[in-house]
């Protein structure tokens, strides 16, 4: 058994944001993401795979191909294969953290 803050490791790192995900597990991925106010992820779709989003501090819109969804601290959001997806932080002062599971391995978006 593993302690979760012994998961992580830096993937990611640019003027949007901080990417961490697990180092030890094998047939899925836990990445925590700290994104910077004003900032937004690159939208993208998973085609083989679903998304769980469990937001843990701050405030932002999470964007699918169907709706604007306003986020806070303590929601949770599942997103199913094939959707499109992106998260807005829209605070002017505080970090969206947010932690992303899914399985299989990272998939580069970019």
């Amino acid at each position: 058994m593993l302690n979760i803050t012994d998961l992580f490791k830096t993937v990611k790192e640019d003027e949007r944001y901080l990417v961490e995900d697990n180092t030890h597990l094998q047939t899925m991925v836990v990445s925590k993401t700290k994104l910077k106010p004003k900032k937004e992820t690159t939208g993208h779709v998973h085609f083989e795979q679903e998304e769980v989003y469990f937001f843990i501090k701050g405030k932002g819109v999470l964007e699918t191909q169907d709706e604007l969804i306003q986020v806070l601290e303590g929601d949770v959001i599942a997103i199913d294969y094939g959707d499109f997806h992106k998260v807005s932080n829209t605070s002017d002062t505080v970090d969206l953290e947010f932690i992303c599971v899914f399985p299989g391995e990272r998939y580069d978006h970019e």
